[in-house]
């Protein structure tokens, strides 16, 4: 496959926690692994380049990411939105390197999600879709795939909405998945496993 893997790894989890003194993505899962870690394993298991995008003070996200081998730049707009974030690390893929085929967008709070839902999405692509999401039992998840052809609306996009607009639209291929894992995020304590 040929996609670059894009993952999402700059919010501040306020959700998670109001004092921002935890990151999420941090926080261990059962064996030991940081959220995050999991998240881009999955990733880098089915992308060849994947690069990751940060905030400003991550409190460790950046190097644990280098160390798994991912690209890490740093949005110092971050807390201006998913889509500002999105948008710095899709301008970032393309710097020093030829126009790919797509990217494979993933969001770091997401350790669940089953390489072959990735998989799927990128044979969707090569096939000629444009954009290509996962299905779960009638409902639409994450990560998401973007043909080349969305490049320039890629890099427009800003606020906290990320790719939603695009997505609403644009003709989305939707790919039927045996994955709940595209449906389950990070967002509260009470979402990490025992």
């Amino acid at each position: 496959m040929a996609l670059t893997g894009i993952l999402l790894a700059a919010g501040r989890g306020r959700r998670f926690d109001p004092s921002g003194e935890r990151n999420k993505l941090l926080q261990r899962l059962p064996g030991g692994e940081p959220v995050l870690g999991a998240s881009a394993r999955t990733l880098l298991a089915v992308c060849a380049r994947v690069v990751a995008v940060v905030a400003p003070n991550d409190g460790g996200a950046g190097e644990l990411l280098r160390q798994l081998g991912c690209e890490v730049t740093v949005c110092p707009d971050a807390d201006g939105g998913m889509g500002l974030s999105l948008a710095h690390a899709i301008g970032y893929s393309l710097h020093d390197q030829p126009p790919g085929q797509g990217w494979l967008v993933a969001l770091g709070d997401m350790p669940f999600v089953a390489p072959s839902t990735l998989r799927a999405l990128g044979a969707a692509i090569d096939d000629g879709a444009a954009i290509a999401a996962p299905l779960f039992e009638g409902r639409r998840g994450n990560p998401v795939a973007f043909g080349a052809a969305h490049r320039d609306a890629l890099l427009a996009l800003e606020g906290d909405q990320g790719a939603r607009g695009l997505l609403a639209s644009c003709p989305v291929t939707t790919i039927a998945v045996l994955d709940c894992g595209i449906l389950r995020d990070i967002d509260s304590p009470v979402d990490l496993p025992g």
